[in-house]
């Protein structure tokens, strides 16, 4: 390897013999296909030029960058002072990764700590038992596009911080506040009331409220159950009102569960607007 740094700028690290793969700094990329980095590693890998700007863009920590030489000309001005940035051929960096990386583009931040829901809250997603992380990724996207204040997650959801829910999320992950429940459906009682928030279950159900009739609350934790059996009994007892998507029920019996939350949030983002728009403005 032969390593620069510019004044203030990154630590460019030029890997340009394979026996260079074998560093412990690169531990982490190798065989990737064949790995997950798990919550207890205190790790998560981001793959694609955009996910990888959002990253260096938030106020998560970074640990390194490995990427392609025209992948280093673009992002130079965005990588961090003094922030260990490996540079391979696309064929050594597809040989460490055991796969080809046709993003060109890798790099290992550091988990954040488990979050709470911000003071003031507005708009929460709840996700319960969610196991698959394209659905994680693509709530964690939905919620970010509309707004929500927070992501929080059922002890068996799936991870939001693995590597295939973050390139879903497009990164929407590193700037969202993102916490896990001990206990559930126990503990939403507790997030209602500490955050005033008033609990809304997303439905199939016929005799649910139709989501064009439903009138928003001021602050809302807006719940989706799991990949089939959606909300168990006891989330749908803890919650104030249950709403669905009115639909042909004779063509589609159900939506994607991120396909039901970009509708649920378009309608909570444009109740929040127009809640906005008739408060009276205070004189100075």
């Amino acid at each position: 390897m032969s390593a620069s740094a510019p004044p203030s700028g990154p630590s460019i690290i030029r890997i340009e013999d394979p026996k260079s793969l074998d560093d412990e700094r690169l531990a982490d990329y190798r065989n990737l296909k064949e790995q997950t980095l798990k919550a207890a590693s205190g790790r998560f890998i981001a793959e694609s030029e955009m996910v990888v700007r959002k990253l260096l863009g938030s106020a998560l920590t970074v640990r390194s960058v490995l990427i392609t030489e025209p992948h280093l000309e673009r992002l130079l001005p965005v990588l961090r002072p003094a922030l260990p940035t490996f540079v391979a051929p696309q064929e050594l960096l597809d040989s460490l990764a055991g796969f080809h990386v046709h993003r060109g583009c890798l790099a290992i931040g550091e988990r954040p700590c488990n979050a709470d829901v911000p003071p003031g809250a507005s708009t929460v997603v709840v996700l319960e038992d969610l196991v698959d992380v394209d659905n994680v990724g693509a709530m964690a996207r939905n919620a970010a596009a509309f707004g929500a204040d927070a992501l929080v997650l059922s002890p068996r959801a799936a991870d939001p911080f693995y590597r295939k829910a973050i390139r879903v999320s497009m990164g929407s992950v590193f700037s969202l506040a993102i916490a896990r429940l001990q206990r559930f459906p126990d503990d939403l009682a507790t997030l209602a009331a500490r955050h005033d928030l008033t609990l809304v279950g997303t439905v199939l159900d016929d005799d649910a409220t139709p989501l064009p009739e439903f009138v928003w609350p001021d602050k809302v934790a807006l719940l989706f159950g799991s990949e089939g059996p959606g909300l168990s009994p006891a989330a749908r007892s803890a919650c104030r009102h249950l709403v669905t998507v009115p639909m042909a029920r004779d063509k589609a019996d159900s939506l994607n569960v991120a396909t039901a939350g970009a509708l649920f949030l378009h309608a909570a983002a444009a109740a929040r607007r127009d809640r906005l728009s008739r408060t009276p403005i205070a004189p100075e």
